[in-house]
């Protein structure tokens, strides 16, 4: 699985692994990264340029970059690329407008050389609400059986409600 390919990456003793946190704006990025860091999530303002956390999960030290959505920030995420070992795509299931938008962006992400092979850890996120839709269905319309050339998972969670995005279930997707 996941963990065995995160050990070959990562020899060294201090285990730390770089996530990448990326989305469109909205998607509840931030949200979910201040649940995995267990901070208080009542003030949160949209990102203009980026946030960083460590958190401890079985024996990793995950360093985790959530980059600012917006359209106009999208061009720079590219600067943050090097080094990545996880990347996780966050997706407001509710926001069914800009689906098309969403797997664009994310079939960019998956051409760029610099994550070529990078674990995909997709969040379908917002999961609480009555208008989402399904982890299958997105997985569906975002033709993620079509993606062959790394590991790749989907989640249902709820930024929000913590529903799958604690620490351990992270730990589970991912390793």
């Amino acid at each position: 699985g996941l963990l065995s390919v995160l050990r070959k990456l990562k020899n060294s003793p201090d285990q730390e692994v770089r996530i990448l946190l990326l989305g469109l704006d909205n998607a509840g990025k931030t949200t979910l990264l201040k649940q995995l860091a267990a901070e208080d999530i009542t003030h949160i303002t949209p990102t203009q340029g980026f946030n960083i956390k460590s958190v401890q999960s079985q024996g990793f030290k995950l360093n985790v970059w959530d980059i600012g959505g917006q359209r106009k920030i999208r061009p720079y995420w590219r600067n943050y690329f090097e080094n990545t070992d996880l990347l996780i795509y966050v997706i407001d299931s509710t926001d069914k407008k800009r689906f098309e938008e969403t797997g664009q962006e994310l079939a960019e992400l998956l051409e760029e050389e610099k994550l070529s092979m990078v674990p995909l850890l997709i969040f379908a996120n917002k999961q609480d609400l009555m208008t989402a839709a399904s982890a299958s269905e997105l997985a569906e319309g975002l033709s993620l059986h079509t993606i062959r050339d790394r590991i790749w998972q989907i989640q249902p969670c709820s930024a929000v409600s913590t529903e799958g995005v604690q620490v351990t279930s992270i730990g589970r997707a991912l390793f």
